[in-house]
């Protein structure tokens, strides 16, 4: 079983959904939840963060400890492979690689505002990522780039949108418009890039890794929630 956590980075995308077992953000426990179920391989892209606990690095060293394959990208599946690739997490795409290589360091810079499951995760903000990318796309001058990105980087990242981005530059209202035309969707294409990936990968588990999984006092008292005893 292919396990896929994904919500806004996929909104509105039309994607082969075959063999995967497609779920909403991940939070705390999730990763988890999906090794008990079975699962062979797990696609990690978005997750919730601040209102409740967010995905667990020791989850994912405990998945990868079974022989589970599990990728990350855009999201925060960016943040966790490249904070796990050291033990075996693979980071999809270039937003992973630049955490994975210290190129970006900043986790808000893949943050995002978004609607609720029965908006299909609708976003309602742009990310750092996709509005650095979208400013390097326009046909604007370097003088009017520099003040985009530094009102894109100035902006809390529930608030960033075109306008606000123009509106903070000093820009007319009008280069609201040439940023949606020239929109660059990083995070969707390192999703979905994620998706072929995990699409492609054999069925089954691999080989157990070569580290030893420690299962320590705050794992254990975790695995009491679950009414699961550590080995």
């Amino acid at each position: 079983m292919k396990v896929l956590f994904a919500g806004p980075s996929l909104s509105g995308q039309d994607y082969d959904r075959s063999g995967l077992d497609i779920r909403p953000p991940a939070r705390k426990g999730d990763l988890y939840r999906a090794v008990l179920d079975g699962a062979d391989a797990i696609g990690l892209i978005d997750g919730v963060f601040g209102f409740v606990p967010s995905v667990w690095h020791k989850e994912i060293l405990f998945a990868l400890q079974q022989g589970i394959t599990v990728l990350g990208a855009a999201s925060i599946g960016a943040l966790r492979a490249a904070e796990c690739a050291p033990y075996g997490m693979v980071p999809v795409g270039p937003i992973a690689q630049s955490y994975a290589n210290g190129a970006r360091r900043e986790d808000a810079d893949v943050c995002l505002a978004h609607a609720p499951a029965e908006l299909d995760f609708l976003p309602l903000s742009e990310p750092l990522v996709d509005a650095e990318a979208t400013i390097a796309a326009m046909a604007v001058t370097p003088a009017e780039a520099l003040a985009l990105r530094l009102a894109a980087n100035a902006i809390y990242f529930a608030d960033r949108t075109a306008e606000t981005m123009v509106a903070e530059a000093g820009l007319d209202p009008s280069f609201a418009g040439r940023y949606r035309a020239a929109r660059v969707r990083a995070k969707t294409a390192d999703a979905l890039l994620l998706v072929e990936q995990l699409r492609a990968l054999p069925s089954g588990r691999g080989p157990i890794p070569d580290w030893v999984f420690v299962a320590s006092e705050p794992w254990r008292s975790y695995l009491a929630e679950f009414g699961q005893q550590a080995a």
